[in-house]
């Protein structure tokens, strides 16, 4: 038996927020975007060769807009893996990506602590081979 994990859901406050995030200032690629009604449409992203995308869900409701950005509890929630840190990093700083620290060089690869718009917090990681 073969099995993936297709997608996981990430809250977001407003779709196109999501998209202006993930794909203008990452570098993700938009897999789809499907009105499915008048408030809710099927967004998907992810970076480019992945496996797994993220499905941006706008929060419905005062419960689901209170988790966004805490839906682990403030702990990382995303680990980036790239093959290129130096470049990643560059280009990330570059279109104004927020960091938490500076990059550090631990036994299992270079990683930066870095936050998106909507309070969550992602590694940017490039393991070591």
């Amino acid at each position: 038996m073969s099995q993936t994990i297709a997608n996981v859901t990430l809250l977001v406050p407003d779709y196109d927020a999501g998209i202006a995030f993930f794909v203008d200032q990452l570098g993700f690629t938009l897999l789809e975007d499907t009105t499915l009604s008048e408030t809710k449409r099927w967004v998907r992203v992810a970076p480019p060769g992945a496996q797994t995308a993220l499905l941006l869900a706008k929060a419905d409701g005062d419960a689901q807009e209170a988790a966004i950005g805490q839906q682990t509890g403030g702990r990382v929630s995303f680990f980036l893996h790239t093959d290129n840190f130096a470049r990643d990093y560059a280009a990330m700083r570059a279109k104004g990506v927020s960091f938490k620290e500076d990059p550090r060089h631990e036994a299992y690869g270079s990683v930066v602590v870095f936050e998106d718009p909507f309070g969550n917090l992602w590694d940017l990681i490039e393991p070591k081979s």
